[in-house]
C-alpha cells in the first residue's frame, strides 16, 4: 500500500501544485521538514536568507518582477516577529505572497517562543489563514494562495509544529482565480466623466501601478484626446518612448512638468490611489475636475474625493471613453501639439558645492544613467538619496522597477534586489542604497547574493550620516553630530563577503569603478563618498 504522507510532505506538495518552484526562507523546527520535502520530493528551489524579514522581502520583489505569487517560509515566534516590517511593506504595496509560518505546539502554551501569531499578523495589514487539521492541509494551502491573489496582499498560513509528523490522506487542491478583466464602466458616473472630459481644455492622463496592464488602451485614449501622459512612481517607465510622456507626476516632476500639471483642468486617473506625494498634498488637484478609475473601491477617495469615480477595469474603461468621444464627435484638446517634451522632462542640475575628496551625487547619477546596463532592473532602498534616483535613472518598464517605499522604511532594498534577481536572472539588477539603510538591512544579505552568484550592482550613497535627520538638525541651526557615523568601508565589506568592492571619491574614480563592471563576476558594490552638506533634499 502507498505510504500515507506526513503533513510536512502534504504541505510541500500542495505548494508545488500551485506551480511554485522557488521558496525563500529560513528554516526552524516548525518548517524544516516541509522545506526539505519541497526540495527533495517536489524538485523545488529553496533560497535561504540570513534574516527572516529578508526572506519575505525577497518574495515580495519576486512577485513584483515575475507576476507570480511569491512564497516564503519561517518558523514560529521571533522568526515571525522579525517579518513584521516586511509584511507591512507587502500589505501596503498590495503584493500577493504566501508566507508559510510555523507555530508552536498547541498543547504547550508555555513554549518559550509562543505568541499570538494571528493578532501579530493583523497589525501589519496582511491576512491570516490557519492550518486547521492534518486532513485539511491541501485545502488550507489552496485557500492561502487564493486569498493572496484576490485580496492582493500577503497571506500568512499558520502551521502548528505538532502537525508536521502526523499522517493524513493527501489530494492536491487549487482554487482557480477568475482573472478575466471585468467591471465595465456604465451609468450616470460614466456619463458625468465623459462630460467632464469633453468640456476640458487642458486634460491630462495619469496612470498608476493598478493600470500597468492597460498601457495600450490608455495610450490610445491619450492620443485621441491629445492629452499628455504621466505616471505615478510605481508605474515608472510605463509610457517610455511615447512622444507625450512627461514622466512622473507630482513632487517628482520637473519644474516645467509641475507647471503643466498645475495648469491642467481635468485629470483622468487610472489605477492610482492619489496619495500625498502624487498630489503634492492635494495642491496639484485644486481647481480641476478629477476622474478616478480603479477596480478597488478602497482606492477611491482615500487621499481626496474625485468629481467622478468609476469602479471599473482600466483598459475597458479607456476603450469605453474613447468609443463615446468618437460617437459624440468630441474634438481633441490640442494640448500636446505644442509641448516641448525635452524641456518638460529635463531635471535641472543644482549648483556643485561638493567638498574636496567627495563625489557630487547628482552628477554621479547623471553619469550612471548612461554608464550602467540599460536592460537593468532598478531597485531602490528608502531614504533621502532615492528621490533623485527615481527622477534621473530610467527603467525599461514598470516590472523592472522596485521601490521599497510603501511603509517608509529604510534597509529593505538589498533583500528585494535578491528577489528580483532570482525572478529574472537574465537581467542585471542595480540597487541604490544609502549608508544607513545598507548597515541596517543590506550587509546581512549581501553574502546571500554572493552565494547565489547574482548579477547585482550595488551603489551605496555614503554621506556618513542618517541624512534626513542631519538636514533637520541643520535647518534648526543645531549640531548634527548625533546623526553622523564613521562607518566601515563598504567596499572592503563587499570584498570580504565574497563580492567585489570599489570606492569612488571623485568622478574619475567612479568612471574607473564603472569600467571594472565589464569584468564583474557576481555581486559588485560601488561606494560613493558624499558630502553630507551637499546632498539634494527629498522631493516630498
Amino acid at each position: 500500500m502507498p505510504h500515507t504522507p506526513y503533513v510536512y510532505q502534504s504541505l510541500a506538495r500542495a505548494v508545488a501544485a500551485h506551480n511554485v518552484d522557488t521558496m525563500f526562507g529560513l528554516m526552524g523546527d516548525a518548517n524544516l521538514f516541509m522545506v526539505d520535502s519541497f526540495v527533495r520530493d517536489c524538485a523545488g528551489r529553496f533560497i535561504p536568507a540570513a534574516y527572516e524579514g529578508g526572506a519575505v522581502l525577497m518574495a515580495l520583489a519576486f512577485t513584483r518582477t515575475s507576476g507570480k505569487v511569491g512564497v516564503a517560509t519561517v518558523t514560529h515566534g521571533p522568526a515571525l516577529t522579525n517579518c513584521i516590517t516586511a509584511l507591512t511593506e507587502g500589505a501596503r504595496a498590495k503584493l500577493p505572497i504566501v508566507l508559510l509560518a510555523g507555530d508552536t505546539p498547541a498543547d504547550n502554551p508555555r513554549h518559550l517562543q509562543s505568541i499570538d501569531q494571528r493578532e501579530l499578523v493583523k497589525t501589519t495589514g496582511a491576512g491570516f489563514e490557519q492550518l486547521r487539521t492534518p486532513d485539511t492541509a491541501a485545502m488550507d494551502v489552496a485557500r492561502a494562495f487564493y486569498r493572496a491573489q484576490v485580496e492582493r496582499r500577503p497571506i500568512v498560513l499558520n502551521m502548528p509544529a505538532d502537525y508536521m509528523w502526523q499522517q493524513a490522506a493527501f489530494e492536491p487542491k487549487v482554487l482557480s482565480v477568475f482573472s478575466t478583466p471585468g467591471g465595465v464602466a456604465e451609468g450616470d458616473s460614466l456619463d458625468q466623466a465623459i462630460g467632464m472630459i469633453a468640456s476640458a481644455r487642458r486634460p491630462l492622463i495619469l496612470a498608476g501601478g493598478g493600470a500597468i496592464r492597460a498601457r495600450d488602451e490608455i495610450i490610445a485614449l491619450a492620443d485621441r484626446m491629445e492629452a499628455p501622459l504621466a505616471t505615478t512612481l510605481m508605474a515608472k517607465g510605463l509610457f517610455n518612448d511615447h512622444p507625450n510622456n512627461i514622466d512622473i507626476f507630482g513632487t517628482l516632476s520637473t519644474p516645467a512638468a509641475y507647471e503643466l500639471i498645475d495648469k491642467s483642468d481635468c485629470i483622468l486617473c487610472f489605477g492610482t490611489r492619489l496619495h500625498d506625494f502624487t498630489t503634492d498634498r492635494g495642491k496639484l488637484m485644486k481647481g480641476k475636475r478629477i476622474i478616478q478609475i480603479d477596480t478597488e473601491p478602497t482606492a477611491i477617495g482615500g487621499g481626496l474625493h474625485p468629481d467622478a469615480a468609476l469602479i471599473a477595469d482600466a483598459g475597458l474603461t479607456a476603450k469605453t471613453i474613447l468609443y463615446w468621444l468618437d460617437e459624440a464627435e468630441v474634438p481633441p484638446s490640442g494640448v500636446t501639439r505644442d509641448l516641448d517634451i525635452a524641456a518638460l522632462t529635463a531635471h535641472p542640475l543644482p549648483a556643485d558645492k561638493t567638498a574636496e575628496g567627495r563625489v557630487n551625487y547628482v552628477r554621479a547619477l547623471e553619469y550612471l544613467e548612461t554608464a550602467l546596463p540599460k536592460d537593468r532592473i532598478l531597485v531602490t532602498d528608502g531614504g533621502r538619496f532615492m528621490t533623485e534616483v527615481w527622477c534621473r535613472l530610467s527603467v525599461p518598464d514598470p516590472q523592472s522597477f522596485v521601490a521599497t517605499v510603501s511603509f517608509g522604511s529604510i534597509g529593505l532594498g538589498l533583500q528585494e534586489a535578491i528577489g528580483a534577481g532570482i525572478a529574472r536572472p537574465d537581467q542585471p539588477v542595480v540597487l541604490f542604497s544609502g549608508d544607513g539603510g545598507f548597515m541596517m538591512g543590506g550587509i546581512n544579505e549581501f553574502n546571500t547574493a554572493v552565494r547565489l552568484g547574482l548579477d547585482l550592482i550595488v551603489i551605496i550613497a555614503n554621506d556618513s550620516a542618517y541624512g534626513a535627520e542631519h538636514i533637520q538638525f541643520l535647518d534648526r541651526k543645531m549640531d548634527p553630530g548625533l546623526s553622523e557615523f564613521q562607518w566601515p568601508s563598504f567596499a572592503d565589506i563587499a570584498t570580504s563577503l565574497g563580492g567585489q568592492g570599489h570606492v569612488a571619491s571623485s568622478m574619475e574614480e567612479l568612471e574607473s569603478a564603472v569600467a571594472a563592471l565589464k569584468d564583474r563576476k557576481g555581486p559588485t558594490l560601488i561606494e560613493l563618498l558624499l558630502d553630507p552638506n551637499d546632498v539634494p533634499r527629498m522631493r516630498a
